[in-house]
């Protein structure tokens, strides 16, 4: 049994002529248009550690999901660290940024009626928030796990624990 891609209400038919204009608009050919949407998500910054390498990665996604024959639609998500929010008021940010990423992940892919996600989180708050979006949009997905490497990470290499 084939299922419809959840796409089709932004591509097909004479009222998404406004939508095609907007993706095609974005360099998207007749042909991608014909292909599975897939939304490629990441806290992207030069906030932490966490983020900050986050660029090649969904670089990679992306040509995998060309490849693939889909068409990656990439974007960022807030993102608040403990590291350099506590111990003054940005602390009360750091928990709820969880949700907002969360928000953020369901608003974009519900809002544009993605068919999948590949999502990046590279943190205690960025990778739950990442996954709960993810749960909440029930389309096809996977994500990335990433764990900062500490800082003198290059002078440790080839040593079990650094």
């Amino acid at each position: 049994m084939s299922r419809a891609l959840r796409s089709r209400v932004t591509t097909e038919g004479l009222t998404r002529a406004p939508h095609r204009a907007f993706l095609r608009a974005m360099g998207l050919s007749d042909a991608d248009l014909k292909k599975p949407m897939v939304a490629v998500g990441s806290p992207i910054g030069e906030m932490t550690p966490c983020n900050v390498h986050l660029g090649a990665l969904v670089a990679a996604a992306k040509s995998g999901i060309q490849a693939a024959g889909g068409v990656p639609r990439e974007f960022a998500t807030a993102s608040v660290a403990d590291s350099l929010s506590m111990n003054h008021s940005g602390m009360k940010f750091s928990l709820v940024s969880r949700e907002i990423i969360a928000d953020s992940v369901e608003a974009v892919v519900q809002g544009h009626a993605y068919d999948a996600i590949v999502g990046f989180g590279g943190c205690d708050k960025s990778l739950p928030g990442m996954m709960m979006g993810m749960i909440r949009c029930q389309c096809a997905g996977g994500v990335h796990v990433w764990r900062e490497r500490p800082a003198g990470a290059v002078a440790w290499a080839g040593r079990d624990d650094p």
